[in-house]
């Protein structure tokens, strides 16, 4: 199987429990709830989504031709040093591509891997870690995992209808754009109600790194 990446680069997570930590991000071309374009937007099922993850242009992007190749470029961006070495697959959505070839190419490589999913489709077993950020008006298959972070708030999705699922952490990650004090606001006085849920910030953001 090929795969199309728009990007693989070095930098901090900057999200939920694993905030941090170094990592190589790679982020896949393409999702199911939007097709990239602006033009496309309003009508997309998810319509908030702040990431570029439309061809392969970006930084290392390209088509690669099968799972050793992306493995070796993903390898040679973390350097040397095999110790922690740890990577985030993203998109986009990055389960339309990720396989079982990719992920032993990873394994044997000692990485530990995470996806980040907005959970319509059922990750391949080996994953290390499953961050899953559901949308209202997508099918969440995936009720199950390391991380749940729900982007807060989204009309027709409440954090009540998510907290019994089967997850190791609870994040509500205030929705950025114009309102994003007021969502702020939002979701601070929700985890003080309900301290099940846990606040994540977008770090990257606030210290200007990737």
């Amino acid at each position: 199987m090929s795969y199309a990446v728009k990007e693989v680069f070095k930098t901090l997570q900057g999200e939920g429990a694993l905030t941090g930590r170094a990592a190589v991000f790679c982020r896949f071309s393409g999702c199911n709830l939007w097709s990239g374009r602006e033009s496309d937007r309003s009508n997309a099922v998810c319509t908030f989504c702040d990431t570029d993850f439309v061809g392969t242009d970006g930084h290392l992007g390209s088509r690669f031709s099968d799972a050793e190749e992306l493995a070796t470029v993903i390898a040679r961006v973390w350097g040397d040093d095999i110790r922690g070495r740890f990577v985030v697959l993203t998109g986009g959505e990055p389960l339309l591509q990720v396989d079982d070839d990719l992920i032993a190419a990873l394994h044997q490589r000692r990485f530990m891997i995470a996806v980040e999913t907005n959970g319509t489709i059922r990750p391949p077993s080996g994953l290390d870690w499953v961050c899953v950020s559901p949308k209202a008006r997508a099918p969440l298959v995936v009720k199950e995992g390391d991380e749940l972070k729900l982007v807060y708030p989204q009309d027709g999705l409440s954090p009540d209808s998510l907290q019994d699922l089967s997850f190791r952490h609870f994040w509500l990650q205030p929705m950025d754009g114009a309102d994003r004090i007021a969502n702020t606001r939002a979701a601070v006085a929700y985890c003080l109600q309900h301290p099940r849920w846990r606040l994540s910030l977008q770090t990257h953001k606030l210290i200007g790194i990737p």
